[in-house]
């Protein structure tokens, strides 16, 4: 009972300061695992309970260290998964992995060059463009960090608003959206996927075939849906020579190193693709590509390096550890019991519980702790209620992934686009970012949820 308090306590302050911002959030998590460890585990189980055969093995399987040095971690096949008990070694190795591509890819310019190369391609119309970059902002955020995605588009944007004299806040937050939309789309594309598909072993085309399903039909409506909010707010002030504009091979620094980190991403693309074809798990596949990366520029290898965000891979070891303490001391399954009563064994009740609990919870505090919160729940509500563990799969990604669209502090990608639009002179207010961003969030959390019931529970 004292483990218990103790870890919900634990999870509850940091919840809590996550969301107050008081501290940086890798320091909250870093510092409630440690508690998590020592009060949790040691004094909960070991002083207190007097099992420290208990508490031993829940520092070990929180840790989680020992999985990495197996052969299943690095080379398996379709049925093996990275246990979802602790510390998801596999997430945490294919994001840095990621993060290392991404910077070596916009070092030379890449991401830059294909901004530029897509608005001249529409002759600089501002609507084509728009429509434009919200497309390719939900594509490439099916392979890229979303953060990644914003950050360059949202700059270019402001940039190109200065050239053709028009608005770019309305551009800003639609690309914001369809970041996030895009990324949920397949199991690299967002935080709470990743860590969903390494957990329960799930690959590149499992996320495809259902979430990126749902992803396509909600983009259709989304990009309408934006089109006709913010048509009137982007159009040209004034007539402009568009002859003078820069080219977009100008945003090229290096070609000989954009040649190779365009092969480089087509190569990640095809592994993910087929990983579980290949046998080779993310965490391969991820320091595979950093490696080749490094390999490939030598001369710049610390300038990549620490350019990487070593604050969100410390961030999600210090959250793997709490949530790994909530795990041992049984009080996700108390929850997950909870939830099983108030469905009262209604399996459409339980998924629309899931999804719009997921999405309301994850508009307000960050998805990935949520995501990883609810992992071990879900796994135990498929086992208590019979309902097959991938629709409540799909549910929880949805949930988590688009909820967090809803706010400026939903997803990393809203404090990212609103922060880079505030800089430019463009502040974003809750009420300016919510009122197109909420009805949205609505639509396409709608979509989902017929989706699935037609879908998976018919």
């Amino acid at each position: 009972m004292l483990a218990q308090i103790l870890a919900i306590i634990i999870f509850v302050v940091m919840f809590g300061m996550i969301i107050l911002e008081i501290f940086e959030r890798q320091n909250i998590t870093l510092v409630c695992g440690v508690l998590t460890l020592l009060l949790v585990f040691v004094l909960g189980f070991g002083v207190a309970g007097h099992d420290w055969v208990r508490a031993g093995n829940a520092v070990s399987e929180t840790l989680n260290v020992k999985n990495i040095f197996t052969l299943e971690f690095w080379y398996a096949g379709a049925e093996a998964h990275e246990s979802s008990s602790g510390i998801n070694w596999a997430t945490i190795i294919f994001i840095a992995g990621m993060m290392v591509m991404v910077e070596g890819m916009a070092r030379v310019g890449f991401f830059r060059w294909l901004c530029m190369r897509l608005a001249k391609a529409v002759h600089y119309k501002v609507l084509p463009i728009f429509v434009t970059f919200m497309i390719m902002s939900a594509v490439l955020a099916m392979f890229i960090d979303s953060i990644t995605v914003i950050l360059f588009l949202a700059t270019v944007t402001i940039e190109l608003s200065q050239l053709l004299k028009f608005n770019p806040l309305p551009m800003i937050l639609s690309e914001i959206f369809c970041a996030n939309l895009g990324g949920s789309a397949t199991m690299c594309g967002d935080p709470p996927n990743i860590i969903i598909g390494t957990s329960f072993g799930y690959s590149f085309m499992d996320f495809l075939t259902n979430t990126g399903v749902m992803a396509g039909i909600c983009l259709i409506f989304i990009v309408l849906f934006f089109f006709f909010a913010y048509r009137k707010e982007l159009k040209c002030s004034e007539v402009v020579d568009t002859s003078t504009f820069p080219s977009p091979a100008s945003a090229i620094t290096d070609k000989a190193g954009f040649a190779i980190s365009s092969v480089i991403f087509l190569i990640a693309v095809v592994l993910l693709v087929t990983h579980s074809m290949t046998g080779l798990t993310v965490a391969t596949i991820g320091l595979g590509i950093a490696i080749i990366t490094l390999l490939a520029a030598p001369r710049h290898i610390l300038e990549i390096l620490k350019k990487v965000d070593y604050k969100t891979i410390l961030f999600f070891v210090g959250l793997f550890v709490v949530v790994g303490g909530l795990e041992q001391t049984g009080c996700l399954e108390i929850v997950a019991g909870f939830i099983g009563k108030i469905s009262g064994g209604n399996v459409y009740l339980m998924i629309a519980i899931i999804i719009w609990v997921s999405a309301i919870a994850s508009a307000f505090v960050d998805n990935i702790p949520f995501a990883a919160t609810m992992i071990p729940v879900i796994e135990s509500l498929a086992a208590s209620t019979g309902v097959p563990l991938t629709t409540m799969t799909w549910a929880l990604s949805m949930g988590t992934d688009i909820g967090g669209s809803a706010t400026p502090i939903g997803a990393s990608a809203n404090v990212v686009g609103t922060s880079v639009a505030g800089k430019a002179g463009y502040p974003v207010g809750w009420g300016k970012y919510c009122k197109t961003a909420v009805p949205a969030t609505i639509i396409v959390m709608v979509i989902c949820t017929i989706f699935i019931f037609l879908r998976y529970l018919r």
